[in-house]
């Protein structure tokens, strides 16, 4: 292998030309996040390239993209305030929790406000992603499907948005290859007629299992709604205000975690109740130990039998499901809402500190420990909105490439930050070990370290 740094002529690299975009930074992704650290980097003074598969902005919120989990009720689940980018409000006639259309255009506006288009190349992914000399990266892109030569150009650093809800989770039952039913995963969920006169079960008890269980208890023949274990179900209005703002009072105030968790713990038992006389399992853990379910209907249907509550499956036998229980049922369709897993196919998994578990280690879940010039934006799992935090993260980012340039012992402080913290879980609660907490971040916690981060690498103009 040949390669070159000399910018005043062609690279090389394996044979093949490397087209060197000296000081450019290469973002991957044109979703929340991705537009968010364009459009921060590019204010810092950075030359930027956007690579986005699809053909608009927006990421998993156009629905129209082939990865999109996004189906046509989705509304946000965290409300308009604190999901909102800092710098560029929604608009007051919106409703608390927009519609995911709304949301989509809100993403069209901010790109088209901050002019971040031209920075963008629509219809390209990203193949590969590798260390070059100098802390460099050499990124090797596409046409999206394969279509065409590859490019491979060297960037100064390199961004990864590419989003974490996209790569579905799907569990190993057995007899589930021999199913006679129909089995989906949530994210091949589009819209309720896909639902309509069927017996229906749907797994899992995430923010997407219970809209969909929901859904069916409006438009299925049968619904049954199956849980490995209990959760809080926590109603989107509290006090008459949405919840997660009336939670957000709380942390501000300062309050102790053990008496915010009585707090919340009181408010379920005036509004939701006891939930075991329903059938559902009672929670193995307190408030905020998991990520919160927001939703008002599924206890509504639930008490109107329209849903009916069920153990984990124990695997499947022919057209029937068997259950932990013993219980057997037999639906005719069955939806997988069982999540998502990271995937960064770009990348060498070591690289952003993956011991082989598919769990990235970051520091401020943005940093890996050996790559200064190497950082991701948005894996997070907040307890609210996550473009704030997106943004936030990738002001961060901006600042501490600039600080490397301007004062490389202030970065190498922070270098050291890095290193020493990359494991550290931004959560006062003792959250569960599973994939579906493995982001999970206390947004009240996470902003204060970014804030703290700020601090530490301001940049004197």
């Amino acid at each position: 292998m040949s390669s070159s740094t000399d910018q005043s002529g062609p690279a090389w690299r394996d044979g093949r030309q490397v087209y060197d975009r000296g000081e450019t930074v290469c973002v991957i992704g044109a979703g929340a996040s991705g537009l968010a650290a364009v459009k921060n980097l590019t204010e810092y003074g950075f030359g930027v390239d956007c690579y986005e598969r699809e053909t608009g902005v927006g990421g998993i919120w156009n629905w129209r993209h082939d990865r999109s989990p996004v189906y046509s009720s989705t509304h946000l689940i965290s409300s308009k305030p604190f999901t909102q980018y800092p710098d560029f409000p929604m608009p007051d006639d919106w409703p608390d929790y927009p519609h995911h259309a709304q949301l989509l255009s809100y993403f069209e506006r901010y790109a088209d406000h901050f002019d971040l288009r031209r920075h963008i190349w629509f219809g390209t992914e990203v193949v590969r992603v590798e260390p070059a000399e100098g802390d460099r990266w050499y990124v090797t892109t596409r046409s999206t499907g394969g279509f065409g030569a590859e490019r491979t150009s060297r960037y100064a650093a390199v961004v990864v948005a590419n989003g974490h809800n996209w790569s579905p989770k799907l569990p190993a039952y057995e007899g589930l290859a021999d199913f006679r039913g129909k089995v989906i995963h949530s994210s091949a969920y589009k819209d309720p007629a896909q639902l309509r006169g069927k017996r229906v079960l749907v797994v899992g008890a995430g923010n997407t299992g219970c809209d969909i269980a929901v859904e069916a208890a409006q438009q299925a023949a049968r619904c049954w709604h199956s849980t490995r274990r209990g959760y809080w179900y926590a109603p989107k209005y509290v006090l008459g205000r949405p919840a997660d703002q009336v939670n957000d009072t709380t942390h501000w105030l300062r309050l102790p975690l053990w008496l915010r968790q009585w707090l919340f713990h009181q408010v379920l038992r005036l509004t939701v109740g006891d939930l075991s006389r329903f059938g559902l399992p009672k929670p193995d853990h307190k408030v905020y130990e998991t990520h919160p379910i927001a939703n008002s209907q599924l206890v509504y249907y639930v008490g109107h039998g329209g849903i009916e509550p069920v153990p984990e499956v124990a695997r499947f036998d022919g057209a029937r499901v068997v259950l932990t229980d013993g219980r057997q049922i037999e639906p005719e369709l069955v939806v997988l809402a069982t999540g998502y897993l990271p995937r960064f196919e770009f990348l060498d998994p070591a690289v952003l500190g993956d011991d082989g578990s598919g769990r990235p280690t970051l520091f401020l879940n943005a940093f890996p420990r050996q790559h200064p010039t190497l950082a991701v934006v948005g894996l997070v799992q907040p307890d609210s909105g996550i473009f704030p935090l997106s943004h936030w993260q990738s002001v961060v980012i901006a600042r501490y490439l600039r600080l490397r340039e301007r004062a490389p012992e202030r970065a190498a402080a922070f270098a050291n930050r890095v290193e020493s913290e990359a494991s550290r879980r931004w959560h006062e609660a003792k959250v569960k070990d599973s994939t579906r907490h493995w982001f999970e971040v206390g947004h009240v916690e996470l902003m204060r370290a970014l804030q703290r981060a700020l601090d530490e690498l301001e940049v004197s103009a």
